[in-house]
Order: C-alpha cells, then sequence, then structure tokens
C-alpha cells in the first residue's frame, strides 16, 4: 500500500483552506507543495507566504519539492513549515551530499528529485545518503502533463540500485500520476505516489485517493 501525496499545485488556489480541509479528513499520508522559480522550471507557482499559510491548516506531513535554483539556501525556511520531506533537484545541486545532510540535519526527511531525462546510476554514491528519491514522471513545471512511459522501468531500476547500494530510501513518483499509472508504478517498486490532476479533477476526490491508498 502506497503513501499518497496530494499535490496542491492542481488545488483550487481560492479555495485552498477548503481543499486542504478535504485532505485533512482523506486516506492522503502527505500534502506534496511543488515550489517553482520561474528560472529552473519554466512557470512560477508560490512561495513561502502561501505555504506558511497552507501549514496553518495542514494535519499532515508537508512533502515540499524545490524546483527552483540554489534549493539549499531554503533549508531553514522550509525547516521552519514543519516539513516532514525536503526534496531537491540533482539538476539543481552542486553539493548534493551537503545539501541531504543539511536538510537532515534541520530535522526533515533528505529527498532527491531527477527529471526525466537524468539517468538513475548518477546517484550511485548518494543514494545511501537518501531518504526519499523521487522521479519526475513529467518533465517539470506545469501540472496536468501526459505521463511518460518510461518512468516505469526507471523506477524498476531505482529499486534495483537502492538494493545494491544498500539504500533505504523510499521511491516516491511525481508527475502523471493516476490509478492506471499508479498501479503500474507500485509494482516496478514505488512507495510515494504524488498526484495532482487526478485527485483535484475526480468527482470525488477522497475517493480518488482511497483508490490510490489500495493500489
Amino acid at each position: 500500500m502506497p503513501l499518497v501525496s496530494p499535490s496542491l499545485l492542481s488545488a483550487d488556489f481560492t479555495n485552498l483552506q477548503r481543499d486542504i480541509e478535504m485532505l485533512n479528513h482523506s486516506a492522503a499520508d502527505w500534502y506534496h507543495l511543488d515550489v517553482m522559480d520561474g528560472v529552473f522550471v519554466p512557470n512560477i507557482s508560490f512561495g513561502f507566504p502561501v505555504m506558511q499559510a497552507m501549514a496553518r491548516y495542514a494535519r499532515k506531513p508537508l512533502d515540499v519539492h524545490l524546483m527552483i535554483v540554489e534549493p539549499q539556501k531554503f533549508i531553514p525556511q522550509v525547516a521552519a513549515l514543519g516539513a516532514k520531506v525536503m526534496n531537491v533537484h540533482y539538476e539543481a545541486s552542486v553539493h548534493l551530499h551537503r545539501t541531504l545532510t543539511a536538510i537532515r540535519e534541520a530535522g526533515m526527511l533528505a529527498g532527491v528529485t531527477l527529471n526525466p531525462h537524468t539517468p538513475v546510476g548518477l546517484l550511485e554514491e548518494i543514494a545511501p545518503e537518501a531518504d526519499v528519491i523521487m522521479l519526475m514522471g513529467v518533465n517539470p513545471g506545469f501540472g496536468g502533463q501526459k505521463f511518460i512511459e518510461a518512468t516505469v522501468e526507471k523506477t524498476a531500476r531505482l529499486k534495483e540500485l537502492l538494493l545494491r547500494t544498500g539504500s533505504k530510501a523510499l521511491i516516491e513518483i511525481d508527475g502523471g500520476v493516476n490509478a492506471e499509472t499508479g498501479g503500474r508504478l507500485v509494482a516496478a517498486g514505488a512507495d510515494v505516489l504524488v498526484a495532482g490532476s487526478a485527485v483535484f479533477g475526480a468527482p470525488d476526490p477522497e475517493k480518488e485517493i482511497a483508490r490510490l491508498k489500495a493500489l
């Protein structure tokens, strides 16, 4: 049974409190917060004032995904939110080992994310230092994109790498996740499913979350 982390990027921004409280009463495990800067990815989402407002109503752990340049600069601010997970991109982190260590020292689970084009083999040395490894199932920057099918095989390769290196990291998938793709991802080794459009675009979001939890 995977953990489910609905992405608030797909929530109704004019009714964030309502959507967060819906998640509070759902089977969701985490809240996924996608932070975009318009530099690392071609879009801007929300920053710390909005996340602080979200955190006031959230009753479950925050899963913060920084799609930004120089993510290490914001470790104190993410920790101050009370976040459980801070995820940074491999491609945006020059000193990744130092950054993951600092995230852990700040009291959070240290996560590293790979874009679709980035091979899992590049994590050979760092995998034992990560608590979460997230694979993008779409090119980052926008919600609602079509799932990249190669992500399923990539998930299986990552699972093999974790077993080989002795890493205990959770495998998280972000992008294009729904009940159909999620089932195949869980079978390939995924532990955490991030779902945005599939949840908030569903007629009954709580029912859709329960479907994902049952995979």
